[in-house]
């Protein structure tokens, strides 16, 4: 791998990655990441100009111009999607290590899944690209034709919390697709996303196919977004955000693809396994420290169990071992920064002054006070108007809710701004599919949670987002449809 990047236990010199090669930002200035576990520096980042994001724009639109990847053909294309893959699963053990410090999330997530996933991006697209229908159409006198082709210049802007998996997602879909890539990884978290660059060179994609620019969003991420060579554009991350991207895009009418934040109702009747709901409402809403969009951190719990839900529901929390990331004991690991551990324990003091009550936690850890340790926390008898109920905190603070019917966990699920994701425990199968129907969201989960099938489209509804990508609808985002008619 880059060695420039991975020297345990440090990591270092991150430089930006145009057009096949590692390079200095045009104004030599850099900053640093920081390791969440110890607030101590982990790396030296290359500090990306909006120069340096022009450069990469138009390096990408040269090499699209070019034909070198958009006209390679379909299984060429595949067949270096899928080295890849491959290289991603030789690395993984060095791939997950900088995640995990760069992060602050467990190794055995980073290993097990984050990384795995990121291979299997690669090559479900690689594998799909090679079937892609192109419709036909008959006429008496005619015939139409539909041609999917590559849209150009994409841009990619990643979020901080699942760097690694969440670029793959995009990046291999559009790369599939036969685009080019400009990829902003988030400023706290851009470490493994360039390691890609290296990923890339050794699995033969040609140079100016996948540049890399670190820096803030404020000139690359602005100038990703406006840029008139661009005509795609991705973004994961908060809605605020979002907004921002989508009014820039809009200026060179880019096309977007937005997935923003999330406070998904995670719905538990009387009649559900209470065991099982208790240990995957505990996954919905400490995986990752809670920093996840999809997490299920509106409990609403039926009146008639809601006690035995929280007694069950508190023990299952106090089993969650919080340390050291890099501890293949560790369940969850550190936030992101000093300022998110902030706005975390901000918005528990404003639950609890708004009347929700502290069944645990509450505070940070005793005894890892140097790095952004804070307790899994538990928000009881949390009405839905307050705060912690409406805001995405994205942190390992669900609130819990009761109700009493059907009707009113709906009207509870529904009364809210976002609307990524649900999930609902129960063994009514007929209950199961009319709250499942009811549910304002993009993806409903029965009886688990975070299960994805990569054909399946993927993406939220109202504040959540636009757009839908996965199988198929990734390439009908990535792809401009062209119809062709000719007469016989």
């Amino acid at each position: 791998m880059y060695q420039n990047i991975v020297k345990k236990p440090m990591v270092k010199n991150a430089k930006l990655f145009i057009n096949g090669e590692y390079v200095e930002s045009e104004s030599r200035k850099t900053f640093d990441s920081i390791n969440p576990a110890t607030n101590q520096k982990l790396a030296t980042v290359a500090n990306g100009t909006e120069h340096d994001a022009k450069r990469a724009i138009e390096v990408a639109g040269r090499t699209f111009q070019s034909g070198v990847w958009s006209n390679m053909p379909v299984e060429e294309r595949s067949r270096i999607l899928c080295n890849m893959s491959d290289l991603i699963m030789k690395n993984v053990d060095e791939l997950a290590y900088v995640e995990t410090l760069d992060v602050g999330k467990p190794i055995k997530e980073s290993r097990d899944f984050d990384i795995p996933r990121a291979a299997a991006n690669f090559r479900f697209f690689a594998e799909m690209a090679k079937y892609m229908v192109h419709e036909h159409y008959d006429m008496s006198k005619h015939m139409s034709y539909t041609q999917y082709t590559p849209a150009g210049v994409t841009s990619l802007i990643i979020p901080w919390n699942l760097p690694f998996m969440q670029m793959t997602w995009k990046a291999s879909a559009a790369l599939a697709a036969g685009n080019t890539i400009v990829i902003k990884p988030a400023s706290y978290t851009p470490l493994s996303a360039v390691m890609l660059g290296e990923i890339a060179n050794e699995a033969g994609l040609p140079p100016g196919v996948l540049n890399i620019i670190t820096g803030p969003g404020s000139t690359v991420g602005t100038t990703m977004s406006t840029h008139p060579f661009v005509r795609r554009l991705a973004f994961v991350g908060e809605t605020e955000t979002g907004k921002t991207v989508m009014e820039n895009a809009s200026k060179s009418l880019i096309p977007v693809s937005l997935e923003l934040g999330g406070k998904s109702a995670n719905i538990v009747f009387e009649d559900a396994d209470l065991d099982e709901a208790v240990e995957g409402s505990k996954e919905a809403t400490f995986r990752n420290q809670g920093e996840i969009c999809l997490a299920g951190s509106r409990i609403l719990v039926q009146e008639s169990v809601y006690d035995q839900f929280l007694d069950k529901f508190v023990e299952a929390v106090k089993k969650i071992k919080v340390g050291d990331p890099t501890d293949e004991s560790t369940d969850m690991g550190a936030l992101v920064s000093k300022s998110h551990l902030e706005t975390v324990d901000h918005y528990v003091q404003i639950g609890m002054s708004e009347g929700a009550k502290l069944a645990y936690g509450g505070k940070r850890v005793e005894g890892l006070e140097e790095g952004n340790f804070y307790m899994p926390t538990v928000l009881y008898d949390v009405n839905n108007k307050m705060r912690v109920a409406q805001e995405e905190i994205f942190g390992p603070v669900p609130v819990i809710i009761p109700f009493k019917t059907e009707e009113e966990a709906i009207q509870i699920a529904n009364d809210s701004i976002y609307g990524l994701a649900g999930v609902v425990w129960t063994n009514d199968l007929r209950r199961a599919q009319r709250v499942s129907a009811s549910i304002h969201s993009g993806l409903l989960w029965i009886n688990c949670w975070y299960v994805r099938d990569l054909r399946t489209p993927f993406g939220g509804a109202k504040a959540s987002g636009i757009g839908r990508e996965g199988g198929r609808h990734s390439f009908e985002f990535y792809t401009e449809a062209k119809t062709i008619t000719m007469k016989k």
